[in-house]
């Protein structure tokens, strides 16, 4: 593994936060067959299981990030293991389905949503900060394109990870021990884009997994923290490859 230092463990772990579907999950699957130990967390006990079940040094912890009591437990399953390397927060909550426009968003979701995609990220950060450091680790927080492009009915989730971007871009400039990067994964067949589509057609999306070698590139070789997309990142490999 080219660029990873652990000054804990030969066996490198991450946490990964909605982690039992979708990419949280393949995230956890490729990480796995490469040797890490895992922390993964997800709300619903029995998804969290099935996947935790099929994963060596894989460890499940049941909840939600917005649970100030569920982050404790997470830092306590980390603190167990002997610390951190990558810290992925790929949990996020997209709001009401079918999406709605400003004019009528509901106040009370619009809290849910910057709950889960701004404030629990930046908890999990500080709460993990001192062990990511020490080990010169990462924070992948994964973004979207609606961050920087304006989709009507997106006023929700939009502007909620263009936040995060910019807190993750602010948490680079503190914190230089630590690599932090807006990962924006694009269009994936999920279940949360399934919500952002209700009643279409989306098989046409990539499947999750086949996103996933782009983030590893971002935690194999570590450029400088920012913002990058997994298409501009599978283009460069291929440029690398085909020279």
């Amino acid at each position: 593994m080219v660029g990873m230092t652990t000054s804990h463990s030969t066996e490198p772990t991450a946490l990964i936060t909605g982690a039992s579907q979708g990419f949280g999950r393949a995230v956890a699957q490729q990480l796995s067959a490469r040797g890490w130990r895992l922390v993964l967390d997800a709300r619903t006990e029995a998804d969290l299981q099935r996947v935790v079940s099929d994963l060596p040094r894989a460890v499940g912890v049941t909840g939600d990030v917005t649970d100030p009591r569920h982050r404790a437990a997470l830092g306590a399953a980390v603190d167990a293991l002997g610390g951190i390397d990558l810290l992925v927060n790929n949990a996020s909550e997209l709001g009401p389905s079918p999406m709605p426009r400003l004019r009528e968003f509901p106040l009370a979701a619009a809290r849910a949503v910057y709950e889960t995609n701004v404030i629990a990220p930046l908890a999990l950060s500080q709460l993990l900060l001192a062990s990511l450091a020490a080990a010169g680790g990462a924070i992948v927080n994964v973004s979207s394109d609606a961050a920087v492009e304006a989709y009507e009915g997106w006023g929700g989730y939009g502007p909620s990870k263009a936040a995060l971007d910019h807190l993750g871009a602010v948490l680079a400039a503190e914190e230089p021990a630590v690599r932090v990067y807006a990962f924006d994964p694009g269009d994936m067949r999920t279940g949360m884009h399934q919500r952002a589509f209700p009643g279409e057609d989306i098989s046409d999306r990539p499947d999750p997994g086949t996103v996933v070698p782009a983030l590893l590139r971002l935690v194999d070789e570590r450029p400088a923290s920012g913002r990058y997309r997994a298409a501009d990142l599978a283009a460069d490999a291929i440029g690398e490859a085909a020279r």
